[in-house]
């Protein structure tokens, strides 16, 4: 199953423009109502560099890339604006695509455009991101509270196992009722079963997409690179964009979140010339890679997700698993009955494998290894399965 990333902003924040760069699905783009049901739903492969080289070696007649499914729903932004009593939240179909999203991309627009008119008549991603945080929270409150109508009778009955659900989602309502994250709770191991039930939006992991200026961009990767890596930053001495750029990175530090700047409007644009073409223009601009592909290296980073491989001469093919998953789990991706009879694993690490320019040489060097039960998937293991499932 693709790794899937709910994309959520306000209106012009540039998201449904982030989608199609992401996507290349050509999305219509403008402002709709978050009453709207509308979604933009894509599937797209995980870039790899690791599997073409592979490719020229097996001349394989299919080459299977990992995949990712990012959704785009309509804007948001009606709670900030709403008194409180009548905060109601997303409604249930809007719900309904983000809900089984693995981790929400939250877009922040820090860019100024007098022609793209912010819907609150000035840019402050700080702003933007409480009025965001409050109607997933809303949202979260009314999933809560049903539930908890809904214990509450159960327990009418006298039966007391209800009673730790009961205080979890009061808990919950405590907490969300003031605006807050229910990440920011500590659950115990008997909490999870409810809260797997919940699929609260609070409690999903987030990344933080900001949609900057083109001509900040090489800067603003720089500091979010600096702050990410503990450097002191002097906020208030920063001008302009940079310093919104800046206070979001810290925020999303202490929360554990992740954050990457992109330029939506510059990856529209490279998104309509040729592989080739885009990274010799990223290579003039002094950026590393396409902002979409750091986007996508960023949800597995959150996700704690790595890639492993297999190659032969019917596919090449990379695999998605949790990092710190073991060799019958990983196998397990490939078909279950692999991993209901594995044997073992003959392992070769891509980089070896590529110095050694097959496994027989691999093997020969004492590059491949066979691995039973207990050994830990690595990034870029190139794994062939022995299995066993007869009686």
């Amino acid at each position: 199953m693709a790794l899937t990333i709910g994309i959520i902003g306000l209106p012009q924040s540039g998201k449904t423009t982030l989608f199609n760069a992401l996507t290349k699905a050509d999305a219509p783009i403008g402002g709709y109502a978050t009453s709207t049901v509308q979604a933009n739903l894509a599937v797209v492969p995980v870039p790899d560099p690791r599997l073409q080289p592979l490719a020229d070696i097996f001349k394989p007649r299919k080459v299977t890339p990992t995949t990712v499914e990012f959704v785009d729903v309509a804007g948001m932004g009606q709670a900030a604006s709403a008194g409180k009593e009548k905060r109601e939240g997303l409604s249930a179909e809007f719900l309904g695509h983000i809900r089984n999203a693995d981790a929400l991309a939250i877009v922040l627009r820090t860019f100024a455009n007098e022609n793209v008119p912010h819907i609150y008549g000035s840019i402050d991603p700080e702003r933007d991101l409480d009025s965001l945080n409050a109607e997933l929270a809303v949202t979260d409150l009314a999933t809560v509270e049903k539930r908890l109508e809904r214990t509450s009778r159960a327990a009418k009955s006298g039966d007391k196992k209800y009673q730790p659900e009961i205080d979890l989602l009061r808990r919950l309502q405590e907490t969300l009722n003031e605006l807050k994250m229910a990440s920011e709770l500590e659950f115990s191991q008997q909490d999870q079963a409810v809260l797997g039930e919940l699929f609260l939006l609070t409690m999903k992991p987030r990344m933080y997409v900001l949609n900057v200026s083109e001509d900040v961009l090489g800067d603003a990767n720089e500091l979010l690179a600096k702050i990410r890596e503990g450097g002191d930053v002097q906020v208030e001495s920063l001008e302009g964009e940079l310093k919104g750029i800046a206070r979001i990175a810290q925020r999303a530090k202490a929360e554990g979140a992740e954050v990457v700047a992109v330029s939506a409007r510059l990856e529209a644009e490279l998104a309509e010339l040729s592989e080739e073409e885009a990274h010799e223009y990223l290579e003039a601009l002094g950026l590393p890679q396409l902002g979409a592909d750091r986007v996508i290296q960023v949800g597995y980073r959150l996700l704690n997700l790595i890639t492993f491989l297999t190659a032969g001469e019917d596919e090449v093919r990379a695999w998605t698993v949790t990092k710190g998953a073991k060799a019958p789990e990983a196998a397990g991706k490939i078909h279950s009955d692999i991993e209901r009879g594995f044997i073992r694993a003959e392992v070769t690490h891509f980089d070896d494998f590529m110095a050694s320019g097959s496994f027989a040489a691999a093997s020969k060097k004492g590059l491949q290894r066979l691995e039973g039960k207990e050994y830990v998937i690595k990034d870029g293991d190139i794994a062939h399965f022995r299995f066993n499932v007869g009686k």
